[in-house]
């Protein structure tokens, strides 16, 4: 299944450099590992903004829940899912 999830990440002011930054480097790991997996399929950053859209080809609901509460920066995240099914106008065959 292929889901549209909108991330934006707000991380509080009081929270120390130090802490932030692990927490950064842990969700990047995190992240890229996904990536490899196939599970993250496409991340895109939106400009001007601590946020980004990405696109998971997971096996259901539950295993994005998964993914996404697993984040490292979850806590500090607004996040928004759409479910996405091939459109019958598509002419590509290799991204269902």
């Amino acid at each position: 299944m292929l889901f549209h999830v909108a991330m934006t990440v707000k991380l509080p002011r009081d929270l120390p450099a130090e802490e932030a930054a692990g927490i950064i480097a842990r969700e990047k790991a995190y992240a890229q590992d996904l990536q490899r997996s196939g599970k993250w399929r496409h991340i895109w950053r939106v400009a001007g903004q601590y946020a980004n859209v990405s696109i998971f080809d997971v096996g259901d609901n539950d295993e994005l829940h998964q993914i996404l509460s697993g984040l490292p920066l979850f806590p500090f995240m607004e996040i928004a899912v759409t479910p996405l099914l091939r459109h019958p106008s598509a002419i590509r065959e290799d991204d269902s």
